[in-house]
């Protein structure tokens, strides 16, 4: 398990620890989902480890447990949000080509409309 320290610098860090507000839909010991500030769904929700962890390209073979209750929480975000019966989508960019704006692990929970495929 990666034991690195919360950066300061990193937005998703200031936001776990309180500094910067945003509007919280679950908290657990370990995980945080607030709303995304910008919405690209009608519920658009972003799932983080309250640990710093920059990306899933640096997981480490004991950050299974967060890995995995990253996924229960963005099931029980979209439970909350009523997203079950229609469907919902979930996102976790990896790298700057793949979409990460915020190095910060995080795993984006959308609903509330049509996905289309392809993504990108």
């Amino acid at each position: 398990m990666t034991e690195e320290p919360n950066d300061p610098k990193c937005v998703f860090c200031r936001i776990a620890q309180g500094e910067l507000e945003s509007e919280r839909v679950l908290e657990q010991d370990d995980v945080l989902a607030f709303r995304d500030l910008n919405p690209q769904a009608p519920s658009h929700i972003l799932v983080i480890p309250r640990r710093h962890i920059p990306a899933v390209a640096k997981l480490q073979e004991g950050d299974g447990e967060v890995a995995g209750r990253l996924l229960l929480a963005a099931r029980e975000v979209a439970e909350a949000e009523g997203l079950e019966e229609g469907g919902y989508r979930l996102v976790v960019n990896q790298g700057r080509d793949g979409g990460q704006t915020v190095d910060h692990l995080h795993l984006h929970v959308l609903g509330g409309r049509p996905m289309r495929w392809p993504p990108g």
